[in-house]
């Protein structure tokens, strides 16, 4: 039996990895909550949150069947709120959408897995392909969003946003909650 782990990281999060299957898995019956953001900003933190969350994959291969998974997983050791007596419900909704990109970019990870049709033996050069290509694109998708919503400061923007992110699990729906 073959078996590949692999924990993807947006940028701001590489620096420590944390161990797999730790963290909230991302659920649509259970937002976040201030609760959730346990640890605490460095004083050279600017901003007025930061969410962290990963994609833990994991492969299993027995024979040339290769089955794969990937888990949006919040991190509330590594996610702050600057001020918790000036948390917003537009800032808990902006930290909220961070972890709905992570969950939609998980589920285009799963969608690909389960096309993912190469013998075991190669799988690790496609395994490794997928993956880095989809982070980038996450990786991106997470700095766009910043930038177009300046960081939530934006209501349009923000609401452009969730719209957007809505439809995209929507249209990925199938490949939702499986864990």
């Amino acid at each position: 039996m073959l078996r590949y782990l692999l924990l993807l990281l947006p940028a701001a999060a590489m620096a420590q990895a944390p161990l797999p299957g730790a963290g909230l898995a991302w659920s649509a019956e259970r937002p976040l909550t201030a609760a959730d953001f346990t640890s605490r900003p460095r004083p050279a933190d600017t901003h007025a949150a930061r969410t962290s969350s990963t994609i833990n994959t994991d492969i299993n291969c027995q024979g040339d069947l290769a089955q794969g998974t990937a888990v949006a997983r919040f991190e509330p050791n590594r996610s702050w709120i600057q001020d918790p007596a000036h948390l917003t419900p537009a800032l808990l909704r902006h930290e909220q959408l961070h972890f709905d990109l992570t969950e939609v970019y998980a589920r285009r990870l799963r969608q690909q897995l389960a096309a993912l049709r190469v013998p075991c033996a190669r799988l690790g050069v496609r395994f490794k392909a997928v993956t880095q290509s989809l982070f980038a694109a996450w990786a991106k998708a997470e700095a766009e969003y910043d930038r177009d919503t300046n960081h939530g400061l934006r209501p349009d923007r923000q609401a452009a946003w969730e719209t957007q992110t809505r439809a995209e699990l929507n249209e990925l729906n199938a490949f939702g909650e499986l864990n």
